[in-house]
């Protein structure tokens, strides 16, 4: 079969660019060089990883996200979501990011991490998304940490990290305060939109955390600019969120065809695709894709080995995109197109609960 001719349906099936910002991360960038090595529990050829600047510590160059797609209400089974897991660790995947934010997620995490016989080699991203019960006060945001390290069966985390810059004041001196406690390993900060970049640059020059996380794809590539590049500079580690766009990226791209140049860096389906574009920049540790299907696990997979596009290699993919009828809008569509019954957790009958009472 014609590798350029699959999508991601196919892909299934038979398994059953702003440069100069490039450039400028590229050489302060060195310490998170990608290698490929295997994990001592993996049973998968080698895996792409990255250092942490700071610490030296290995981790995946794709990470398990978890907001929407691991959240269930209480006695839904669990089955898909366990397979998700199953499949990730078993090609190799080694991190995952979560927060009490994602209703149901930190308790299926913390069991699927508990039941594998490698969870110590977890890397776990959680994060505190709260605020007090008066300006200043700690108690909501040490609550929910206790909260979380039940939830996960966890004493010491990897990454705690400042959900959506709420409360940052007061969460990060604290946050940095259970570092030198042991509690966790690294500081971080985290946001999802590309309004809010200004301020994870700020913070980052300001030495206050060491990783941020922040919205970055192929479509929407504003970190680039100045935020990649500072962060790589300051040593800081990058978690990508939103790396498919919430599926919409999936949805302009769907029944299209790979174009040829993709087995070029070992891409086999659109999710491939766009996933390694976005792990090619020297200035990011590791892309966070979440899914509830056992087989788009599968796939996304995949991107993890094999070679990653250079410079000149993404900005063409880039220039391809950009002929793609859809691809100019896909920040005006909704999350998830054509899944809005997916996902039916507990965030979705909070948010359907609140929509109600608005009638």
């Amino acid at each position: 079969m014609d590798k350029s001719k699959l999508n991601r349906r196919g892909f299934l099936g038979t398994m059953g660019v702003a440069a100069t910002g490039l450039v400028l991360a590229t050489n302060a960038a060195q310490a998170q060089v990608t290698n490929a090595t295997s994990p001592s529990t993996a049973s998968s050829p080698d895996v792409l990883t990255r250092i942490l600047p700071r610490t030296g510590e290995r981790v995946t160059a794709l990470g398990l996200g978890t907001f929407l797609t691991f959240d269930l209400k209480p006695g839904d089974r669990r089955d898909a979501l366990r397979q998700v897991f199953e499949r990730y660790v078993a090609a190799g995947g080694r991190v995952v990011d979560t927060s009490p934010l994602y209703g149901s997620a930190e308790v299926s995490v913390g069991q699927f991490m508990g039941e594998f016989e490698g969870s110590d080699e977890m890397f776990l991203a959680n994060k505190v998304w709260s605020t007090g019960e008066y300006l200043g006060d700690e108690s909501h945001a040490v609550e929910s940490f206790r909260q979380s390290r039940m939830r996960t069966w966890r004493e010491t985390i990897n990454l705690m990290q400042c959900h959506s810059i709420t409360n940052a004041p007061v969460v990060i001196p604290l946050m940095k305060a259970w570092k030198r406690e042991g509690h966790i390993r690294h500081v971080g900060v985290t946001h999802h939109e590309s309004a809010a970049q200004d301020q994870l640059l700020a913070i980052v020059q300001r030495d206050d955390v060491d990783f941020i996380q922040t919205n970055y794809s192929i479509f929407n590539r504003d970190a680039e600019r100045r935020l990649l590049p500072t962060a790589a500079d300051k040593g800081v580690g990058v978690l990508i969120n939103l790396p498919l766009e919430k599926a919409r990226l999936m949805k302009v791209v769907e029944g299209r065809p790979l174009p040829g140049f993709a087995q070029d860096f070992g891409a086999t389906s659109w999710a491939q695709f766009f996933l390694k574009w976005v792990m090619a920049h020297p200035a990011v540790t590791s892309v966070l894709c979440g899914t509830s299907n056992p087989d788009h696990m599968s796939d996304n997979v995949q991107a993890m080995t094999g070679p990653l596009p250079d410079e000149r290699m993404r900005a063409r993919m880039v220039a391809h995109m950009e002929t793609v009828p859809g691809f100019g809008s896909i920040g005006t569509m909704p999350w998830y197109p054509g899944k809005e019954n997916m996902y039916s957790g507990l965030i979705r009958e909070a948010q359907a609960n609140a929509a109600q009472r608005l009638r």
